[in-house]
């Protein structure tokens, strides 16, 4: 599987390009600036992008701009964006793409090895990888919770990190039907009508939820990714 990583920190990624080398991974470019970014992901077309947030020459967006100007550019490339801090309108930007093939993982995440891997697995076959603390973070309700209950919050959820309706099940401890029925009363209640594909209309409902909540990002420190 053909990588290319795009980060300015020279020991991440140094490290990242080992440890995917080793994992049978090929690192066929790496990045560390975000000037070109863009253009670089479309000459290459990876199977799977390791895009950080920020990055040279301002240390703001550059990263995911890069990655969203060249998804426009070659539908559904896959991209798995790493960034220090939990941003919501980046998670949002990026998602508002084609569906499938996107990630979005806090940096603290790349040293949990087995799980970085299968991540980079999933999102490079089309998936969609939402770290877990992200998605807390993104999907916290701190008014009111827009009509929808606290059994629904936590199915869309993990409906957010990608996980199937088993999935699901399992880590509520109630049957795969009530998951279905769960999800369907939420696609309801956001206004999602029927007929777009499954995945779709997943990504959209947390999207959905996201425009009804009034979730600050947290304070930015310094200016890494």
């Amino acid at each position: 599987m053909r990588v290319l990583i795009a980060e300015d920190q020279m020991l991440l990624r140094d490290g990242m390009s080992r440890m995917l080398t080793a994992y049978g991974f090929e690192v066929v470019a790496t990045v560390a600036s975000g000037e070109g970014l863009a253009e670089r992901l479309v000459e290459v077309r990876p199977d799977i992008a390791v895009v950080d947030v920020r990055m040279p020459p301002t240390f703001t967006d550059e990263g995911l701009r890069a990655a969203v100007e060249a998804r426009r550019t070659v539908p559904g490339l896959p991209v798995l964006v790493l960034s220090q801090y939990v941003e919501r309108l980046y998670a949002r930007e990026l998602l508002s793409g084609p569906a499938g093939g996107v990630g979005y993982l806090l940096k603290d995440r790349v040293g949990e090895v087995r799980q970085f891997v299968e991540a980079l697995r999933q999102v490079a076959a089309g998936g969609t990888v939402m770290d877990p603390e992200v998605v807390g973070q993104l999907l916290e309700v701190r008014d009111e919770p827009q009509g929808l209950t606290p059994r629904e919050l936590d199915v869309l959820r993990l409906m957010a990190q990608g996980l199937s309706n088993a999935a699901i099940a399992e880590g509520l401890g109630i049957t795969e039907k009530s998951v279905s029925n769960q999800i369907n009363m939420l696609f309801a209640k956001l206004g999602l009508p029927p007929g777009a594909r499954q995945h779709d209309r997943r990504v959209v409902a947390v999207l959905t939820y996201l425009d009804r909540t009034s979730v600050n990002p947290p304070p930015e420190e310094g200016t890494a990714g």
